[in-house]
Formats: C-alpha cells, structure tokens, sequence
C-alpha cells in the first residue's frame, strides 16, 4: 500500500492535507477567543463520545465528565478558580516560582493571560471538567489522551478548542460541590469548547527531536 507523505512546512501547516485526521492534527489550535453562539448538546456529546473511545490504562475507563454551559455559571466558576490558581501559584517553593518566572519572561504571553476578564475560560460557551480517581497513577495520561481526542473531534466538527490546566483549582473553591465530583475522585483538567473568533498563529515546531533506534 502506498502512504503518501504530508509535506509540512517550517511553521507546521500541511501544504497537501492528506486525510481528515491529519488535517484536523494540524490546524488544532489553542484558541482563547470565542463567539458567544451556543454548542448544541447533541454536539458536545459527540464530542465527549470521541474522548470515551481514547485509550485507558488497563481499559479501566475511570474518567468522568462533568460540563457547564451556562454562561453565568462558568463567569462565577472561572472567577473562583483564577483566585484559587493564583493562590496555589504563591504557595509554591522558591525555585519552583523562579523557574515559572523564567519561563513567563521567555514567553511574554504567558503573564498576559492574568490580564484578561476571563484568564481562566476565556469566555468559551462550554467546558468540560475531566475529572479521576486521585489515586490513579494513570489519570495523566489516560486524561491527556481524552482530551487530544474531544479536541480533533471538535475540530473535525467546526470548532475550537483549549485545554485548561487551571481546571485543577477548581477543587480549592467554594463551587466545587456544584460539580458533583465522587469524593475519591478530583479535576484533572478542562476543556473549553466553542466557535472560535480567532485564529491563533501557528508556532514552529522543533524538527531536531526525532531519533531512529536502529541495529544491523
């Protein structure tokens, strides 16, 4: 069978989309700027259907979903959670907020979020809470791996897509009982969805890390 070869250009943009998947791979972008136009439900279960189909240490299928669309809502949620985010960013160690500031100073658009009305959601008509059991060694990776799959899902689809690390304070708020979260379980991350109003500029991509294991 042949397989033909994407051709990819130095800022990671496919000049000959090769299939759908692809496609969708490679034109995902961290949006943050959203129209106000509601999901559907139907949409955002489909949505959700794509990350129930990632895989799962020991196809466990221990995550749950727990998603707001009401728009006062997730304002009161994202305000609760920014507090709570910074509060937990202060707690930190010393050389743990040296290296955050760092990274801040490397990448400006880090601090800028902080600036923003919504740093948390940013204005995005729906999210998604993924929350685990707190003693899964695998709630990472079985969480990353369903949130890659609702985000090329949506984008298949027609939408947009962040996901918010932040997410995870929202254990340290007052709303957080709203969730309805098993106490043996916590936030590992969101995911924010909707219609896009921006269309973030593509970062390059390192093409150095790549190494063939090979013997004679």
């Amino acid at each position: 069978m042949k397989i033909e070869k994407p051709i990819v250009a130095t800022n990671g943009t496919l000049s000959n989309p090769v299939n759908k998947i692809i496609e969708c791979i490679y034109s995902r972008r961290a949006v943050r700027k959203y129209l106000k136009q509601p999901v559907d439900k139907m949409i955002i279960e489909q949505v959700v259907d794509a990350g129930r189909m990632a895989p799962s240490a020991m196809n466990r299928q221990t995550l749950n979903f727990h998603v707001l669309t009401n728009t006062a809502l997730i304002k009161s949620f994202s305000k609760q959670i920014g507090k709570a985010a910074i509060k937990g960013i202060t707690k930190m160690k010393a050389i743990e907020i040296g290296k955050s500031l760092i990274s801040a100073l490397l990448h400006p658009h880090d601090l800028s979020f902080f600036k923003e009305d919504d740093f948390v959601f940013h204005g995005a008509p729906v999210v998604i809470f993924i929350s685990a059991p707190i003693d899964s060694e695998w709630a990472g990776l079985d969480s990353g791996a369903c949130a890659q799959n609702m985000m090329l899902a949506a984008k298949s689809l027609g939408l947009d897509t962040c996901p918010v690390g932040f997410a995870k304070f929202v254990g340290d708020t007052k709303m957080y009982s709203m969730l309805n979260i098993a106490k043996k379980e916590h936030v590992v991350l969101a995911v924010i969805l909707g219609y896009g109003d921006e269309i973030p500029e593509v970062h390059l991509r390192k093409k150095d890390n790549l190494f063939f294991i090979e013997q004679e």
